[in-house]
């Protein structure tokens, strides 16, 4: 899996929640701008930032990893 990939589900999984980017950045504790990196630049979150962005999003790691399909 190749960040682009990553990046492709994530803005995905964002769009299908309705939240809107500002509200999951405060939700996680990092900045809009942050969020919109996560999405559109080289810049991977940490782990403990990636399992926030999971939970409030309601999305398996395994689907953003590319490990699994969406459920």
């Amino acid at each position: 899996m190749e960040l682009k990939d990553i990046q492709a589900r994530l803005r995905e999984v964002i769009k299908q929640s309705g939240i809107p980017q500002k509200e999951i950045a405060k939700r996680i504790g990092v900045s809009y701008q942050t969020v919109s990196k996560y999405m559109c630049n080289d810049v991977y979150p940490s782990l403990d930032t990636l399992a926030k962005l999971c939970s409030v999003l309601d999305v398996k790691s395994d689907y953003i990893l590319g490990l699994s399909v969406y459920d």
